[in-house]
């Protein structure tokens, strides 16, 4: 058995990149292990050089995936791969839950809807749902991130932020301008998810997209934080202001239902922290 495996190993090394491949063994190797390990046993195990191993260690180290007791010497794995697991696992279980809701929503306001969370103070989109022109083929592809200041579903994201996280939020990503309508300053910004916190919906208007509105709301879970956004988003001379009146209660109401189902708490309107 031990053979086969050494041979299925050298054929994988030959076809993809083998010092992630070797991490990706050492990875597994330390997973499936009842307890932390010794430099000179993980070596063994997977059939790679001391140094190598070491290498690999220090750099998961780094990156806080794994550590090394001051005692004994041994190497084990950091809870960060159970948050890694627990961001995926949520974000399949939202989409799952979201998904009906996200196409009921594009056939109330017949235009594109969208999913989106926060990874790396961005938001992404992982779903999404095509109105009557496909708009959303060419600005919320699935993985797609936007900046959170300027879109519908970042200024929902942001109601979790305070006034610290908001700082280095600005500090580390900035507040570039993707339009000429877009939010350019702090001060602006702040102004806009009161504002959101308030009537319980933001609004996108051309800020990411010329010639694009949006219409988000936040989704919350069980401790009422905010863990996704849910978006209509259109051509502005269909979705003109007069018809966002009327979608924004599209979107709230679906948002309301989705955290309902999620265990969400909803706020009273004009709840939140001071920004």
């Amino acid at each position: 058995m031990a053979g086969r495996v050494r041979i299925m190993y050298e054929y994988v090394d030959q076809f993809y990149n083998k010092s992630l491949n070797r991490a990706l063994r050492i990875i597994e190797l330390l997973a499936h292990n009842k307890g932390p390990m010794k430099l000179q046993l993980i070596a063994e195990k997977t059939k790679i050089p001391e140094s190598t191993v070491l290498r690999i260690l220090n750099t998961l180290i780094t990156n806080k995936y794994a550590q090394q007791d001051s005692d004994t010497k041994k190497y084990f794995l950091s809870l960060k791969f159970s948050y890694i697991g627990n961001l995926i696992s949520s974000q399949l279980s939202i989409r799952d839950v979201v998904k009906p809701f996200l196409v009921e929503l594009s056939e109330k306001s017949r235009e594109s809807t969208c999913l989106a969370v926060e990874q790396d103070a961005m938001a992404v989109y992982i779903d999404y749902v095509d109105g009557p022109d496909s708009l959303l083929k060419t600005l919320h592809l699935i993985g797609r991130a936007a900046p959170l200041h300027c879109t519908g579903v970042g200024k929902s994201l942001l109601l979790n932020y305070s006034a610290e996280d908001l700082d280095r939020y600005i500090k580390k990503k900035g507040l570039e301008p993707l339009t000429e309508h877009s939010i350019k300053t702090k001060k602006q910004l702040v102004q806009e998810i009161e504002k959101v916190k308030s009537q319980g919906y933001a609004i996108d208007d051309e800020e990411c997209e010329d010639g694009v509105r949006c219409v988000a709301a936040p989704v919350r879970d069980y401790m009422g934080k905010v863990i996704a956004s849910i978006s209509v988003t259109g051509p502005k001379s269909r979705l003109t202001r007069e018809r966002v009146e009327v979608v924004k209660y599209y979107v709230v109401d679906i948002t309301d239902r989705v955290s309902s189902n999620l265990g969400g708490h909803l706020p009273s309107v004009g709840s939140g922290e001071k920004v």
